[in-house]
């Protein structure tokens, strides 16, 4: 990891038992639309985390309560972040809140966060 400037983290909650299928489905929600976040409003961020080879780490939060409380905490540093709501159209209901993606942004910025999170 020493070599990379940036990351990305995609935040899973533990509590929902979904398949691997839907959790790479959801995984990709979040990737892309936090690293959207990070190319409208942290352009530098975003450029050298895809030339560095776009980082990417999964952990997880045992609930959507500790999901929630990171997204807030995130938007306080004024980190990228996404939210991913599902629609419910195959494993779960409608409007279950999935996972977060956080970044790319800076290494120390993003650990200062989720750098004590176990890995999913």
């Amino acid at each position: 990891m020493s070599e990379f400037r940036y990351k990305q983290v995609v935040v899973f909650r533990s509590d929902l038992r979904l398949s691997k299928g839907k959790v790479a489905a959801q995984a990709g929600h979040a990737a892309v639309s936090a690293a959207e976040e990070a190319r409208r409003h942290h352009k530098v961020w975003w450029e050298n985390w895809l030339d560095e080879g776009q980082c990417k780490i999964a952990v997880k939060v045992k609930n959507e309560k500790k999901l929630l409380e990171l997204e807030k905490q995130a938007k306080e540093l004024a980190l990228p972040c996404a939210l991913i709501v599902d629609k419910g159209l195959t494993e779960i209901p409608p409007g279950t809140v999935t996972c977060l993606g956080i970044g790319p942004a800076p290494v120390e910025k993003v650990d200062k966060l989720t750098g004590k999170l176990p890995l999913f």
